[in-house]
């Protein structure tokens, strides 16, 4: 695959990932129905997601997972780092859409860094 097809083939991934997320934000957490609908019966599978999604958010461990991995991108070489720094950008970006946006901006950041810098 040429650098360009990589390349273009991230990007549509990760604006489809921005969009999924973006989907997850406003039709799960923020739709009034849901918010009403937990509140009735908390059993629902909907429900169990939205509530662990929320603890998830609450602890920013989906922001962490990025940082994590951001930072040791940038202290391995290779494809290693090349592939923690793509996994950094898969945490990075729902981070910042689900409500982690002060911790997953640097994850964000240092994961797109490496990927462009050269063959370290």
């Amino acid at each position: 695959m040429s650098r360009g097809t990589t390349v273009v083939s991230i990007v549509l991934a990760l604006g489809a990932l921005l969009a999924a997320s973006y989907g997850v934000r406003y039709t799960l957490m923020e739709d009034v129905r849901w918010v009403g609908a937990c509140l009735g019966d908390a059993g629902l599978w909907q429900c169990q997601v939205r509530a662990g999604l929320g603890w998830l958010i609450h602890f920013k461990a989906i922001a962490g997972a990025a940082l994590a991995c951001a930072l040791l991108a940038q202290a391995l070489a290779g494809r290693a780092g090349r592939a923690l720094a793509l996994l950094a950008l898969l945490f990075g970006v729902p981070a910042l859409v689900l409500y982690s946006a002060s911790l997953a901006v640097f994850a964000v950041v240092l994961g797109g860094l490496r990927l462009v810098r050269g063959r370290v």
